[in-house]
């Protein structure tokens, strides 16, 4: 399906350029990249292809959304980028969520990412358990990522986005980052896959099915060893991502 994309103001778009400098710094200066891309991800993954709701519109910002146990800890980042948006008042929430997910991969040497200003904010907030749960396997996530009208290679593409950050228990009952360098965006997520289990390291049950699957593994294989291969594939399903319910033609 092709995007119509919104026609924004000059003066909006000067604002986006702006805004994506300011986030620049303070994700760099902060080492909070792997939050915010979260972020981003969390507010983008509601979205609902039958239905035609949630989604990337900015209202993860409500209590109601934060409190749900996916969520968990988003509230700090919410916070961070508070100081940022409020420079920029012209932005809207959506657009401003969704292009610090992308500056977030760019700052930690991940693929540029398009970015299309013109998402509205909306009021009314998705329902709880639309996002995936790590403690399942892959027909979970097809189940997941499918509701949100991804493919198998998006969901395979999307998971090495784990080489940023790590998991806090207090937020999703699990420890630890997933690659040696958690502030770099790189194919590392799948080295460390293929090469089993290590001390320090994690590999949730939904990081091990894409071993298990037959169709996900050979897509694990190829981005372990063609890292441009998954710098591609990943840029355009975060587009994808990023813009789901938005500007559909």
């Amino acid at each position: 399906m092709g995007k119509s994309y919104p026609t924004v103001s000059p003066d909006y778009q000067k604002a986006v350029e702006k805004a994506k400098k300011k986030l620049r710094g303070i994700i760099a200066e902060k080492n909070i990249a792997p939050i915010i891309l979260r972020l981003a991800w969390h507010s983008a993954g509601t979205f609902d292809v039958k239905t035609k709701t949630g989604g990337p519109f900015g209202t993860i910002k409500h209590p109601a959304e934060l409190a749900h146990a996916a969520n968990n800890g988003l509230d700090i980042a919410i916070r961070l980028l508070e100081p940022i948006k409020e420079q920029f008042p012209i932005l809207t929430y959506a657009d401003f969520y969704q292009l610090a997910g992308v500056v977030a991969v760019e700052v930690t040497g991940g693929p540029e990412i398009p970015f299309h200003p013109g998402r509205e904010d909306k009021l009314e907030s998705p329902p709880e358990g639309r996002l995936p749960d790590a403690t399942k396997g892959s027909d979970h996530l097809r189940d997941v990522f499918g509701h949100m009208g991804l493919s198998d290679q998006d969901i395979v593409a999307l998971s090495g986005g784990h080489t940023l950050g790590r998991s806090h228990k207090e937020r999703s009952g699990f420890e630890g980052p997933w690659t040696q360098n958690p502030l770099i965006f790189d194919n590392s997520y799948f080295k460390e896959l293929l090469s089993g289990e290590k001390d320090g390291l994690l590999q949730l049950p939904s990081d091990k099915a894409l071993l298990s699957d037959p169709v996900f593994r050979p897509l694990v294989e190829k981005y372990a060893a063609d890292e441009d291969a998954f710098f591609n594939d990943y840029a355009e399903a975060h587009l994808k991502l990023s813009e789901l319910g938005f500007a559909d033609a």
